[in-house]
């Protein structure tokens, strides 16, 4: 049931994207809507870890000033905080009308105190103030696909076209897929590249329902390589009208050098190409990750600059607080074993965003 707040000359309408059509219409109205601002996104977040959604429809006279999507993180170990979203490379509010910032985060302080949040995050978009400083930021990196494949595949580095032409001069086998093994078969690969990153990797159910509520429904699909019988590389992509999102890779380390995953990326590239999308956006990178970073600017990606703004309620203040993706816990878990690491991974991802 939608909740109507009203103040002089705007009206604030609480929408519940769980089950309100509603919201990706507008969603898909505005010129910088991205995947992650669609329901299905909130579906997966809300099935796999009980975050309450907490979406927002600014209007005046009925003509639509601004969409925020927030997510109500409620954790007895950190904390409770409004996030926007969790476990999202980016997801900026949509604003429509000129003063739509302002409104959004007059607001969202109002929300903040009334649940008793210890800070609101933005992840993504232009500064919501002038004051407003980034609490941490990452690169991002898109692809104009409108090109073609030809042009495209022009268009990378030389190092780039040699390791796909390697790839499928040595015999790996390329599917694209939107099954329930697709999903399986990455995972398994998931499990395995987070370790060598020092990470624990997400519940099995995210990606559960990550098949359930956006791949099985056509918003997105797996790619798969494989030597033979064996999967030695995957990635999955969202996505959403003229839009795609390159939003998790995996691979076997014992098969690196087959360049598995320049081959499922390009297989990607092809297929939404093919099937008239205009844009592949491939996530965020962390700043000291010049690996990564160097992978997708050498697909002929641009780069941008992807920032966080973290506001104290309470304080009226603008955190910072930096990168957290590296520390003293990459090395803890780096050691443990895979089926720990997974323990861990189902532990943890509840309480964090």
């Amino acid at each position: 049931m939608n909740c109507h707040i009203t103040s002089p000359a705007v009206e604030t309408v609480w929408i519940d994207p769980l089950c309100d059509s509603e919201w990706d219409r507008l969603v898909l109205s505005h010129s910088e809507f991205c995947f992650f601002h669609c329901s299905a996104w909130a579906r997966v977040l809300n099935k796999t870890y009980g975050h309450e959604p907490a979406y927002l429809r600014f209007s005046r006279n009925g003509e639509l000033l601004a969409l925020m999507p927030m997510m109500d993180v409620r954790s007895s170990w950190t904390g409770r905080r409004g996030v926007s979203l969790p476990f999202t490379d980016f997801c900026s509010p949509l604003i429509f009308g000129e003063d739509g910032s302002k409104l959004v985060m007059a607001k969202l302080a109002e929300l903040a105190l009334d649940r008793r949040w210890k800070y609101i995050e933005v992840r993504g978009g232009k500064a919501p103030q002038v004051s407003a400083t980034p609490s941490t930021a990452f690169y991002g990196h898109s692809l104009d696909l409108r090109s073609g494949p030809t042009t495209l595949f022009s268009g990378c580095t030389s190092s780039v076209r040699r390791a796909v032409r390697k790839a499928e001069r040595s015999g790996l086998s390329v599917r694209t897929l939107q099954t329930r093994e697709g999903v399986l078969e990455f995972y398994r690969l998931h499990v395995r590249t987070r370790r060598r990153h020092g990470l624990p990797p997400q519940p099995v159910s995210f990606f559960l329902n990550i098949h359930h509520e956006i791949i099985r429904t056509g918003l997105g699909f797996v790619v798969v390589a494989s030597n033979e019988e064996h999967p030695v590389a995957a990635a999955i992509y969202f996505q959403m009208g003229n839009r795609a999102v390159y939003k998790f890779g995996a691979s076997d380390e014992t098969a690196l050098d087959a360049r598995g995953n320049n081959l499922v990326m390009w297989e990607g590239i092809r297929f939404l190409a093919a099937k008239g999308v205009e844009t592949l956006h491939f996530g965020r990178t962390s700043l000291n990750n010049d690996g990564l970073r160097r992978f997708k600017l050498g697909w002929g990606a641009e780069e941008e600059k992807i920032e966080y703004f973290k506001f104290d309620p309470v304080a009226g203040s603008w955190l910072t607080e930096g990168d957290r993706t590296t520390g003293l816990h990459n090395a803890i878990f780096h050691r443990l074993p895979l089926a720990l690491n997974r323990l861990a991974g189902a532990i943890l991802y509840p309480h964090l965003d």
